[in-house]
């Protein structure tokens, strides 16, 4: 089963950036689509962006549209979130997921344990 760790989280003030990085192991990421979900304190879990396997496919919440960008080394075997433009409302510990052979991510096969990012205020 695909392993995953996030970092790159932290604090950053408004208008800054952070690029979380999601390495995987036991597995190749390019066989995998990988979602960045996150989850705000006292809310529900939302996917954020996903990757196809194919890496031909990204989508993004509208939220973060023209901020974020998802993207992939498969060298590295690592999936990035590039966050440009953060807003203290981004504060959430956010997770990389990993679905076998998909266009999607609803992270079925694998999680990661999160990285908090805070946006101070």
């Amino acid at each position: 089963q695909l392993q995953l760790v996030e970092s790159g989280g932290g604090l950053v003030q408004p208008g800054g950036s952070l690029r979380l990085s999601c390495t995987a192991s036991a597995g190749t990421v390019d066989y995998y689509a990988i979602g960045w979900f996150r989850q705000a304190p006292g809310k529900e879990r939302e996917e954020v962006s996903c990757i196809s396997s194919t890496g031909t496919v990204r989508t993004y919440v509208d939220s973060v549209k023209g901020r974020f960008t998802i993207s992939r080394d498969v060298a590295k075997n690592t999936v990035y979130l590039q966050m440009n433009s953060l807003k203290p409302q981004n504060t959430a510990v956010y997770y990389c997921a990993a679905d076998l052979y998909s266009s999607r991510c609803r992270g079925q096969d694998s999680w990661g344990q999160g990285t908090p990012v805070t946006g101070s205020s």
